[in-house]
């Protein structure tokens, strides 16, 4: 079965029968242009060595050649064999903040959503990693345990909301401490061994009014568990929505009636990821910023996960790319204008 390794590509070939269409139309155009001048009868005599079919094929041929370069571009590989390959990589526990205030809409669609993408992405970007993921407010909880099953991470994802958890706040040291014992950590049943491997990522506002999170973080890195961060939001101040059902019905408001914002607390953020021997990088609209995170993620010691099955492709880029050199030099042999010694036109007459 042949299939594509960069499949995006192919969406370039969309460009073709929009070139086709834009040289159709300025053929018609040039037409009209010249029947402006002189009757259709007169063309052959004022072009006497213009040729009807020569132009339309040799366009035909560039265009042919740019449809099997965008194919060999996106590599068509075909599927030889299943072989058997050893599975490392690391553990990785996200924690992930849902927060009344993770429904601030200072990153689009709200800080809740734009972490959920962040969280899709970085797992699109791991390889063989085991992930755990853990949600927190004011306390916290284990989502999902560790595991190589990214389709089920994802959809626990799609899952969570700021309702989950009803005890509101932001205790993320509680979360650091529920990440650890998703690596076994602190388990009786299970012996601890110290490595390389290990990390959380935090994905927060940084708006921590619980714990003491840069302890826990600091517990962390002394069991050589990396704590990274993400901040979630703008460092400027905006209100909080509140929602009945999907309809916004205005702002969270604090005892006196005034409109509570928050912010991205930054220097919170940047102190976890100090203590715990990580690195803090900032989200926005454009980038999620996770390309640090996942350089630090590949760095780290891998483990054996056992034995796995892999599919061992063969490329056959080869076989469009030679095609498309074919029509170029089809095309580069064929003149726009008739050729007396060597006329083509007189073998299709």
């Amino acid at each position: 079965m042949i299939h594509f390794e960069h499949p995006q590509i192919l969406w370039f070939l969309l460009l073709i029968p929009a070139c086709v269409g834009a040289w159709i139309w300025l053929q018609y155009r040039n037409r009209r242009r010249l029947e402006e001048f002189a009757d259709r009868g007169m063309f052959g005599r004022l072009i006497p060595d213009a040729s009807n079919w020569r132009p339309s094929t040799k366009f035909g041929l560039i265009m042919l050649a740019a449809a099997f370069l965008i194919i060999a571009i996106a590599n068509p590989q075909e599927g030889s064999k299943m072989v058997k390959g050893e599975r490392l990589g690391s553990d990785i526990a996200i924690c992930l903040d849902i927060s009344n205030s993770m429904m601030a809409e200072d990153i689009q669609p709200n800080r809740l959503e734009r972490s959920k993408r962040t969280v899709a992405n970085l797992l699109n970007a791991l390889g063989s990693d085991r992930i755990s993921l853990v949600v927190f407010a004011g306390s916290s909880y284990v989502q999902m345990p560790l595991t190589s099953d990214y389709s089920a991470v994802k959809l626990f994802l799609d899952q969570i909301d700021c309702s989950l958890i009803s005890a509101q706040g932001t205790a993320i040291g509680d979360a650091i401490d529920k990440a650890m014992e998703t690596f076994g950590y602190g388990d009786p049943d299970r012996e601890w061994v110290k490595n390389q491997g290990r990390a959380i990522v935090v994905i927060s506002d940084g708006e921590n009014f619980e714990d003491d999170a840069e302890a826990a973080a600091r517990r962390a890195a002394a069991q050589n568990v990396r704590v990274c961060t993400i901040g979630m939001g703008l460092t400027e101040g905006t209100p909080i929505p509140e929602y009945r059902g999907n309809q916004r019905v205005g702002y969270k408001r604090d005892n006196s009636g005034n409109t509570v914002t928050t912010h991205l607390d930054e220097a919170t953020l940047t102190a976890i990821a100090h203590a715990g021997k990580g690195i803090y990088v900032r989200a926005n609209n454009i980038n999620s910023g996770i390309q640090d995170i996942v350089k630090l993620i590949e760095g780290l010691e891998k483990d054996s996960f056992g034995e796995t099955l892999f599919s061992e492709y063969e490329s056959r880029y080869q076989y469009p790319l030679a095609a498309a050199l074919l029509c170029l030099i089809a095309e580069l042999l064929i003149f726009e204008r008739r050729n007396k010694k060597f006329n083509l036109d007189n073998v299709i007459k």
